[in-house]
């Protein structure tokens, strides 16, 4: 048996992973994709575009990952969206607090990074801000404060909390049969949805939707089939390689920020190594910033006053603590979850719409003139 370069595979899964997540930055700083974007568009401006790009991104991600489930190249039930523990409670207020907060911050965690390499230092400090709250939800007193209220309401299943697995027996059918076969319904249902108006027939709409679902399929095949080993040399147990999870990945960004400065900051210690959750947040970057320079649209950005800055710094930590309570931002749920049909994945989505909507809201009545002054 051909014993496995650890090592040389491990880069090559990083450098996969960069070259996916520029490709993506780069993407989403021409296109404009946004989730935060898109929620604000149809509430403010009846614009349904960017909605239906995501909506077209979510349907192309189901129906890849279907497809790759179902010929082996991948397994589905190995990602972290498909426990067994349904935690209910911690993704409908995790998704709200994170869709509240990525108005006042002016983007998601995808869009913060775009903005970065656009030259937008506010979004330099909702990064560290995110980032430094998601590692103190995860790891410290935020922590226990969400383990011990949040998440001890929850849904024990006797299977993974995927629609496939959850429907499988009750129905009487093989579940990777059922898995492609709901994978494609429910993926045709969110891209007809996106296609069905002929006013959203343009070159940008269908290139950001298509590309964006396409790299979510890419990264979970980096991941899930690249990187995987079925025997470490080392351990003789089975292992996605430079995952934080320890398990198979595609693209979030929440969890990676905290990833990324503990990496920065621990940088002279040889256990902290790069993961892909690290490298994409980096090819994010890169990749809008190439994109900006190439297009002149760099420039410097910095807050407007006061309120700008406080809303910015709330709204960061809101998307740090409500990211890491509902394990995942609108990319991490929003994409790369909702595609392997979980549904914890498929309630943070309304959440996430209805924590914008309650942002939206909020912005309209700060902005608002007080009649009696």
């Amino acid at each position: 048996m051909d014993v496995v370069d650890i090592r040389s595979l491990s880069q090559s899964v990083l450098w996969a992973t960069f070259a996916m997540t520029f490709f993506l930055g780069a993407v989403m700083q021409k296109t404009g994709f946004c989730s935060m974007g898109a929620v604000s568009d149809v509430f403010i401006m009846s614009s349904w575009d960017r909605l239906k790009q995501w909506f077209l991104a979510i349907g192309v991600a189901i129906i890849g990952f279907a497809f790759m489930s179902y010929f082996g190249v991948i397994d589905p039930l190995k990602s972290m969206y498909t426990g067994n523990k349904f935690l209910w409670l911690s993704t409908i207020v995790g998704s709200i607090l994170f869709g509240f907060g990525m108005v006042l911050a002016s983007g998601c965690g995808s869009k913060t990074l775009v903005r970065i390499g656009g030259g937008n230092l506010k979004s330099v400090i909702v990064f560290m801000v995110l980032g430094l709250t998601a590692y103190m939800t995860m790891r410290s007193f935020l922590g226990v404060i969400r383990i011990n209220t949040l998440d001890t309401f929850f849904i024990a299943f006797n299977t993974p909390q995927d629609l496939p697995s959850l429907l499988s027996a009750p129905l009487g059918i093989a579940r990777p049969n059922l898995h492609l076969a709901m994978g494609l319904i429910i993926g045709a249902a969110f891209i007809t949805y996106a296609l069905v108006s002929k006013a959203f027939w343009t070159a940008e709409n269908i290139f950001a939707g298509v590309a964006v679902g396409l790299a979510i399929c890419a990264v979970w095949w980096v991941s899930g089939s690249l990187g995987y080993v079925a025997e470490d040399p080392n351990t003789l147990e089975e292992v996605f390689l430079v995952t934080n999870s320890g398990r198979m990945e595609s693209l979030s960004f929440v969890a990676p920020y905290a990833y990324s400065l503990d990496w920065l900051i621990m940088y002279s210690d040889t256990s902290k190594v790069l993961t892909v959750g690290i490298t994409a947040v980096l090819g994010m970057i890169l990749g809008s910033a190439a994109i900006s320079i190439a297009t002149k649209s760099f420039r410097w950005e910095s807050f407007r006053n006061t309120e700008d800055t406080a809303n910015h710094l709330v709204g960061a930590a809101l998307m740090g603590f409500g990211g890491v309570t509902d394990l995942g931002c609108t990319v991490g749920q929003g994409l790369s979850g909702i595609s392997t049909l979980a549904i914890a994945s498929l309630l943070a989505l309304p959440g996430f719409i209805f924590g914008a909507y309650l942002g939206l809201r909020y912005l309209q009545v700060r902005l608002a003139p007080n009649p009696c002054s």
